[in-house]
């Protein structure tokens, strides 16, 4: 492997709202998939819930995608590897999914309020104001204050 993991046991990945090749969720999913294979992935999941959200707008298995990461490729590699399989995605498309993705809020479904509430409240945020990608970026930064 070319691209050297950070290791989540002492930083974050990267926000899900930093975009590559105009995909959000993409960088975090990267750092959290090459940190596994590094054996450094920490309190991390790769192929979790949030990864599926790219990988089902995408129609590609986390599987598939981790073996890209295994063979080197770079950031750059990865969002064109996403371009050219699964379900075809214009630009505008993409643009489009990743600015729903960051205005998302789980609190507005029925079916996650109670676990987005849950996951609020020890970080002092009130859930109907706070976007996913806003409790993720508040539990990084609370998981490693002090390291």
């Amino acid at each position: 492997m070319t691209n050297a993991a950070k290791d989540l046991t002492k930083e974050a990945p990267r926000s899900p709202r930093t975009r590559i090749g105009g995909y959000a969720i993409l960088g975090r999913t990267i750092d959290k998939c090459r940190a596994l294979l590094w054996s450094n992935i920490g309190d991390y999941h790769f192929d979790c819930p949030l990864d599926n959200y790219l990988f089902s707008f995408k129609g590609v298995q986390g599987a598939d995608f981790k073996a890209q990461v295994e063979s080197g490729a770079d950031d750059a590699a990865l969002a064109a590897w996403l371009d050219h399989n699964g379900t075809p995605k214009s630009p505008d498309e993409i643009a489009q999914w990743g600015d729903e993705m960051e205005a998302a809020n789980p609190y507005e479904n029925p079916e996650r309020r109670e676990w987005f509430v849950e996951q609020c409240e020890p970080l002092g945020l009130d859930p109907a104001k706070t976007t996913l990608f806003d409790w993720l970026e508040a539990d990084d930064r609370a998981s490693y204050q002090g390291k």
